[in-house]
């Protein structure tokens, strides 16, 4: 079972092939990067559900780099690996929104822990902001600058599963099968209506890949 996907930003090769193993052993997908220039490819490309990030990093160290994925409105949790001693460090994070902290060297077993806690936290709470836009998981509703739009159970839904799998193409069967359960009649041509109602909110961001489904790209959306 796929408890989530981790993104994973740590420089120390061996040492994130570690947590990588680890992690993947758990039940988690995770993605590797070894530098910040990697970490936002991959960002504004695909979502997460948790950033794992070192914060003694090549180019610029991973305070600065969680700073400006939550200037540009990304508001994935994260939890910081440190072998920093000073306290200022630590409150700059939290500052920041860092959601948890873990020295090095990290036990493994606290680390699926502390990693199980954060995102029960997280799903418990249940936004995820893009753009001016902000989903509200409990309500089922889709916010834009905070008031709510009437878009039906069915698009939010269909938007809740693109925005989950951005970056990856979306298969009509698979839509299909999320927005309708077992015994329903699905319809294709409700989920054309959907899209193009989503298109209206999102019209760069939204790419129909002829002959197979859909794809979300979170870089183009429009902030």
């Amino acid at each position: 079972m796929d408890k989530g996907e981790i993104l994973l930003l740590e420089d120390d090769l061996l040492f994130s092939e570690t947590l990588q193993d680890w992690l993947e052993e758990e039940g988690y997908s995770v993605q590797r990067a070894g530098d910040p220039h990697t970490a936002f490819d991959l960002c504004y490309s695909r979502r997460f559900d948790l950033y794992l990030f070192d914060i003694n990093l090549p180019f610029q160290n991973g305070l600065r780099t969680f700073a400006e994925l939550r200037e540009s409105g990304d508001t994935t949790p994260v939890i910081f690996l440190t072998s920093r001693e000073d306290r200022a460090s630590l409150l700059e994070g939290f500052d920041l929104g860092a959601d948890d902290y873990l020295k090095k060297p990290v036990d493994l077993e606290e680390l699926s822990a502390r990693i199980a806690a954060v995102l029960r936290r997280h799903r418990r709470e249940g936004s995820c902001r893009i753009g001016r836009y902000e989903m509200d998981a409990r309500g089922r509703e889709l916010l834009l600058d905070g008031e709510p739009l009437k878009l039906g159970r069915k698009i939010y839904d269909l938007l809740e599963l693109l925005v989950s799998r951005a970056g990856e193409t979306v298969t009509g069967e698979e839509i299909r099968d999320y927005l309708w359960r077992a015994g329903e009649a699905a319809s294709d041509g409700a989920v054309r209506v959907y899209i193009t109602r989503l298109k209206k909110l999102f019209p760069e961001a939204i790419e129909n890949v002829r002959g197979v489904g859909y794809r979300f790209d979170l870089r183009k959306v429009v902030t």
